[in-house]
Protein backbone atom coordinates (compact mmCIF):
# COMPACT_ATOMS: atom_id res chain seq x y z
CA UNK A 1 0.00 0.00 0.00
CA UNK A 2 1.06 3.60 -0.81
CA UNK A 3 2.69 5.61 2.28
CA UNK A 4 -0.16 7.33 4.12
CA UNK A 5 1.98 10.28 5.47
CA UNK A 6 -0.27 12.90 4.02
CA UNK A 7 0.46 16.06 2.57
CA UNK A 8 -2.98 16.99 1.89
CA UNK A 9 -4.24 20.42 2.60
CA UNK A 10 -7.97 19.00 3.30
CA UNK A 11 -9.42 19.12 6.85
CA UNK A 12 -11.40 15.57 5.72
CA UNK A 13 -12.02 13.62 2.68
CA UNK A 14 -12.19 15.24 -0.62
CA UNK A 15 -13.98 12.53 -1.91
CA UNK A 16 -17.04 13.39 0.84
CA UNK A 17 -16.32 17.27 0.95
CA UNK A 18 -16.86 17.55 -2.46
CA UNK A 19 -19.47 15.10 -3.78
CA UNK A 20 -22.59 16.28 -5.09
CA UNK A 21 -24.94 14.31 -3.00
CA UNK A 22 -28.60 14.29 -2.79
CA UNK A 23 -29.78 18.14 -2.71
CA UNK A 24 -27.37 19.56 -4.11
CA UNK A 25 -27.44 22.97 -5.92
CA UNK A 26 -24.89 24.51 -7.81
CA UNK A 27 -26.21 27.81 -7.54
CA UNK A 28 -25.53 27.75 -3.96
CA UNK A 29 -22.04 26.76 -4.80
CA UNK A 30 -19.41 29.84 -4.61
CA UNK A 31 -16.85 29.26 -7.24
CA UNK A 32 -14.88 31.29 -5.31
CA UNK A 33 -14.83 29.19 -2.48
CA UNK A 34 -12.11 26.54 -1.24
CA UNK A 35 -14.09 23.82 0.17
CA UNK A 36 -12.35 21.94 3.34
CA UNK A 37 -9.04 24.02 2.60
CA UNK A 38 -7.83 26.89 4.53
CA UNK A 39 -4.61 28.07 2.44
CA UNK A 40 -3.11 30.36 0.79
CA UNK A 41 -1.80 29.74 -3.02
CA UNK A 42 1.73 29.60 -1.82
CA UNK A 43 0.64 26.77 0.31
CA UNK A 44 -1.49 25.34 -2.04
CA UNK A 45 1.11 25.17 -5.08
CA UNK A 46 3.57 23.59 -2.51
CA UNK A 47 1.32 20.91 -1.32
CA UNK A 48 0.54 20.13 -4.82
CA UNK A 49 3.76 19.41 -5.71
CA UNK A 50 5.08 17.20 -2.88
CA UNK A 51 1.40 15.24 -4.10
CA UNK A 52 2.86 15.01 -7.59
CA UNK A 53 5.13 12.21 -5.59
CA UNK A 54 2.48 10.58 -4.42
CA UNK A 55 0.29 10.49 -7.20
CA UNK A 56 2.91 8.74 -9.39
CA UNK A 57 4.01 6.56 -6.84
CA UNK A 58 0.01 5.18 -6.69
CA UNK A 59 -0.03 5.05 -10.61
CA UNK A 60 3.23 3.44 -10.45
CA UNK A 61 2.20 0.43 -7.88
CA UNK A 62 -1.42 0.19 -10.36
CA UNK A 63 0.51 -0.49 -13.20
CA UNK A 64 2.55 -2.91 -11.45
CA UNK A 65 -0.21 -4.77 -10.03
CA UNK A 66 -2.17 -5.03 -13.53
CA UNK A 67 0.95 -6.87 -14.67
CA UNK A 68 -0.62 -9.66 -12.55
CA UNK A 69 -3.99 -9.37 -13.62
CA UNK A 70 -5.02 -6.95 -11.77
CA UNK A 71 -7.86 -5.18 -13.91
CA UNK A 72 -8.14 -1.60 -12.06
CA UNK A 73 -7.71 1.51 -13.72
CA UNK A 74 -9.05 5.26 -12.81
CA UNK A 75 -11.50 7.67 -15.59
CA UNK A 76 -10.84 10.83 -14.31
CA UNK A 77 -14.13 12.92 -16.34
CA UNK A 78 -13.41 16.86 -17.01
CA UNK A 79 -16.39 18.44 -17.62
CA UNK A 80 -16.70 22.44 -17.31
CA UNK A 81 -17.28 25.66 -19.27
CA UNK A 82 -14.63 27.07 -21.88
CA UNK A 83 -11.33 28.37 -19.59
CA UNK A 84 -12.40 26.92 -16.32
CA UNK A 85 -9.07 24.91 -16.51
CA UNK A 86 -9.47 21.46 -17.66
CA UNK A 87 -5.69 22.21 -19.78
CA UNK A 88 -4.52 22.81 -16.18
CA UNK A 89 -5.52 19.93 -14.56
CA UNK A 90 -3.79 17.45 -17.62
CA UNK A 91 -0.53 19.92 -17.22
CA UNK A 92 0.05 20.05 -13.51
CA UNK A 93 -2.25 17.13 -11.94
CA UNK A 94 -2.20 14.33 -14.54
CA UNK A 95 1.10 15.40 -16.37
CA UNK A 96 3.07 14.80 -13.47
CA UNK A 97 2.48 11.12 -13.98
CA UNK A 98 4.59 9.36 -16.12
CA UNK A 99 2.95 9.44 -20.22
CA UNK A 100 2.88 5.80 -20.32
CA UNK A 101 0.49 5.52 -17.38
CA UNK A 102 -1.85 8.04 -18.71
CA UNK A 103 -4.58 7.80 -21.77
CA UNK A 104 -5.80 11.30 -22.81
CA UNK A 105 -8.95 11.94 -24.65
CA UNK A 106 -9.79 15.41 -25.70
CA UNK A 107 -13.34 14.77 -26.88
CA UNK A 108 -14.50 17.11 -30.15
CA UNK A 109 -17.41 17.86 -32.28
CA UNK A 110 -18.21 14.20 -33.18
CA UNK A 111 -16.95 12.94 -37.08
CA UNK A 112 -19.33 11.57 -39.44
CA UNK A 113 -18.04 7.57 -38.28
CA UNK A 114 -18.66 8.62 -34.88
CA UNK A 115 -22.44 9.90 -35.87
CA UNK A 116 -23.06 6.69 -37.34
CA UNK A 117 -22.76 5.20 -34.02
CA UNK A 118 -24.61 5.31 -30.75
CA UNK A 119 -23.18 8.30 -28.36
CA UNK A 120 -20.89 5.87 -26.20
CA UNK A 121 -19.75 4.18 -29.02
CA UNK A 122 -16.48 6.48 -29.13
CA UNK A 123 -16.11 6.77 -25.73
CA UNK A 124 -16.26 3.13 -24.92
CA UNK A 125 -13.34 3.28 -27.27
CA UNK A 126 -11.37 5.18 -25.18
CA UNK A 127 -11.76 3.89 -21.82
CA UNK A 128 -8.37 3.21 -20.17
CA UNK A 129 -6.55 -0.27 -20.40
CA UNK A 130 -5.73 -1.88 -16.69
CA UNK A 131 -3.22 -0.18 -14.68
CA UNK A 132 -3.69 3.55 -16.52
CA UNK A 133 -5.33 6.60 -15.13
CA UNK A 134 -7.72 8.01 -18.36
CA UNK A 135 -8.89 11.15 -18.45
CA UNK A 136 -11.24 12.15 -20.55
CA UNK A 137 -11.39 16.12 -21.79
CA UNK A 138 -15.15 16.66 -21.80
CA UNK A 139 -16.91 13.36 -22.50
CA UNK A 140 -20.40 11.56 -22.92
CA UNK A 141 -21.79 14.79 -21.14
CA UNK A 142 -21.56 17.15 -23.70
CA UNK A 143 -24.47 15.05 -25.47
CA UNK A 144 -27.25 16.22 -22.36
CA UNK A 145 -25.45 19.72 -22.03
CA UNK A 146 -24.32 21.27 -25.45
CA UNK A 147 -27.41 18.64 -27.37
CA UNK A 148 -29.74 19.88 -24.15
CA UNK A 149 -29.02 23.51 -24.96
CA UNK A 150 -28.36 23.40 -28.51
CA UNK A 151 -31.23 21.18 -28.96
CA UNK A 152 -29.20 18.69 -30.93
CA UNK A 153 -31.48 16.18 -30.01
CA UNK A 154 -35.16 15.56 -28.90
CA UNK A 155 -36.20 16.19 -24.89
CA UNK A 156 -37.13 12.51 -25.15
CA UNK A 157 -33.76 11.47 -26.14
CA UNK A 158 -31.80 13.75 -23.99
CA UNK A 159 -33.67 12.25 -20.97
CA UNK A 160 -32.79 8.40 -22.53
CA UNK A 161 -29.67 9.31 -22.27
CA UNK A 162 -29.32 10.42 -18.29
CA UNK A 163 -30.33 6.60 -18.20
CA UNK A 164 -27.68 5.16 -20.91
CA UNK A 165 -25.53 7.26 -19.07
CA UNK A 166 -25.74 5.43 -15.38
CA UNK A 167 -25.81 2.06 -17.46
CA UNK A 168 -22.82 2.95 -18.57
CA UNK A 169 -20.87 3.94 -15.79
CA UNK A 170 -22.22 0.90 -13.74
CA UNK A 171 -20.83 -1.41 -16.18
CA UNK A 172 -17.60 -0.33 -16.49
CA UNK A 173 -17.18 0.29 -12.69
CA UNK A 174 -17.99 -3.27 -12.39
CA UNK A 175 -15.32 -4.10 -15.29
CA UNK A 176 -12.61 -2.18 -12.65
CA UNK A 177 -12.73 1.37 -13.70
CA UNK A 178 -13.33 3.71 -10.70
CA UNK A 179 -14.63 6.72 -12.17
CA UNK A 180 -13.76 10.42 -11.04
CA UNK A 181 -16.02 12.58 -12.58
CA UNK A 182 -15.08 16.29 -11.61
CA UNK A 183 -17.28 19.72 -12.79
CA UNK A 184 -15.03 22.44 -12.94
CA UNK A 185 -17.23 25.15 -11.23
CA UNK A 186 -16.18 29.11 -12.66
CA UNK A 187 -18.41 32.21 -12.37
CA UNK A 188 -19.48 34.02 -15.76
CA UNK A 189 -17.65 36.95 -14.49
CA UNK A 190 -14.38 35.13 -14.28
CA UNK A 191 -14.82 33.32 -17.45
CA UNK A 192 -14.90 36.75 -18.88
CA UNK A 193 -11.50 37.97 -17.56
CA UNK A 194 -9.45 34.35 -18.58
CA UNK A 195 -10.66 34.71 -22.35
CA UNK A 196 -9.97 38.91 -22.05
CA UNK A 197 -6.28 37.93 -20.99
CA UNK A 198 -5.92 35.44 -24.11
CA UNK A 199 -6.91 38.54 -26.37
CA UNK A 200 -4.21 40.35 -24.52
CA UNK A 201 -1.39 38.14 -25.45
CA UNK A 202 -0.20 36.93 -28.59
CA UNK A 203 0.98 33.60 -27.44
CA UNK A 204 -2.41 33.12 -26.03
CA UNK A 205 -4.60 33.99 -29.45
CA UNK A 206 -4.25 30.11 -30.36
CA UNK A 207 -6.51 29.26 -27.37
CA UNK A 208 -9.35 31.59 -27.58
CA UNK A 209 -12.19 30.45 -29.81
CA UNK A 210 -14.87 32.93 -30.90
CA UNK A 211 -17.35 30.53 -30.65
CA UNK A 212 -16.87 30.86 -26.65
CA UNK A 213 -18.68 34.18 -26.46
CA UNK A 214 -21.84 32.89 -28.38
CA UNK A 215 -21.72 30.06 -25.46
CA UNK A 216 -21.17 32.36 -22.80
CA UNK A 217 -24.64 34.39 -24.31
CA UNK A 218 -26.48 30.74 -22.95
CA UNK A 219 -24.90 30.54 -19.10
CA UNK A 220 -27.69 30.43 -17.41
CA UNK A 221 -28.91 27.03 -20.06
CA UNK A 222 -25.72 25.67 -19.33
CA UNK A 223 -26.41 25.92 -15.39
CA UNK A 224 -29.19 24.90 -15.86
CA UNK A 225 -28.08 21.54 -18.12
CA UNK A 226 -24.91 21.28 -15.61
CA UNK A 227 -27.44 20.73 -12.44
CA UNK A 228 -29.90 18.23 -14.47
CA UNK A 229 -26.63 16.40 -15.29
CA UNK A 230 -25.24 16.39 -11.51
CA UNK A 231 -28.96 15.09 -10.00
CA UNK A 232 -29.52 12.10 -12.70
CA UNK A 233 -25.90 11.09 -13.09
CA UNK A 234 -24.56 11.11 -9.71
CA UNK A 235 -24.89 8.11 -8.50
CA UNK A 236 -23.04 5.78 -6.07
CA UNK A 237 -20.86 3.91 -8.23
CA UNK A 238 -19.89 7.01 -10.25
CA UNK A 239 -20.71 10.20 -8.10
CA UNK A 240 -20.27 14.17 -9.55
CA UNK A 241 -17.85 16.29 -7.56
CA UNK A 242 -18.09 19.83 -8.05
CA UNK A 243 -15.03 21.83 -7.56
CA UNK A 244 -14.68 25.45 -6.90
CA UNK A 245 -12.07 26.65 -10.35
CA UNK A 246 -12.24 30.53 -9.83
CA UNK A 247 -8.40 30.06 -7.56
CA UNK A 248 -7.18 27.52 -10.07
CA UNK A 249 -4.48 26.53 -7.31
CA UNK A 250 -7.59 25.10 -5.62
CA UNK A 251 -8.79 23.41 -8.02
CA UNK A 252 -5.79 21.47 -8.94
CA UNK A 253 -5.31 20.65 -5.73
CA UNK A 254 -8.76 19.52 -5.02
CA UNK A 255 -8.38 17.09 -8.09
CA UNK A 256 -5.23 15.80 -7.66
CA UNK A 257 -6.43 15.17 -3.64
CA UNK A 258 -9.34 12.84 -5.52
CA UNK A 259 -7.22 11.02 -7.81
CA UNK A 260 -5.15 10.08 -4.78
CA UNK A 261 -7.69 9.20 -2.21
CA UNK A 262 -9.60 7.40 -4.73
CA UNK A 263 -6.53 5.31 -5.86
CA UNK A 264 -4.99 4.95 -2.16
CA UNK A 265 -8.52 2.78 -1.88
CA UNK A 266 -7.34 0.40 -3.81
CA UNK A 267 -4.68 -0.62 -1.29
CA UNK A 268 -2.21 -1.83 -3.66
CA UNK A 269 1.08 -2.93 -2.70
CA UNK A 270 3.93 -4.19 -4.82
CA UNK A 271 2.67 -7.61 -6.38
CA UNK A 272 5.16 -10.08 -5.61
CA UNK A 273 7.87 -11.85 -7.67
CA UNK A 274 7.07 -14.85 -9.58
CA UNK A 275 10.62 -16.22 -10.04
CA UNK A 276 13.09 -17.23 -7.28
CA UNK A 277 14.55 -14.38 -6.25
CA UNK A 278 18.04 -16.04 -4.69
CA UNK A 279 18.14 -18.30 -7.69
CA UNK A 280 18.35 -14.96 -9.83
CA UNK A 281 20.68 -13.11 -7.75
CA UNK A 282 22.81 -16.57 -8.04
CA UNK A 283 22.62 -16.23 -11.72
CA UNK A 284 23.06 -12.69 -12.33
CA UNK A 285 26.21 -12.73 -10.57
CA UNK A 286 27.62 -15.76 -12.47
CA UNK A 287 26.57 -13.73 -15.79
Amino acid sequence: MADTDDSSLFRESARERLAAREGFVLADLDPESTPGVDASKKRGEHALAEGSAVLDDLQVRMHANSLSGDRRSVLLVLQAMDSAGKGGIVSHVVGTVDPEGVAHTSFKKPTPEELSHDFLWRIRTALPAAGQIGVFDRSHYEDVLIGRVRELATPEVIEERYGLINEFEREISEAGISIVKVMLHISSDEQKARLGARLEREDKYWKYNPGDVDERLLWPAYQEAYQLAIRKTSTEVAPWFVVPANRKWYARVAVQQLLIETMRGFEQGWPPADYDIDLEKARLAAS
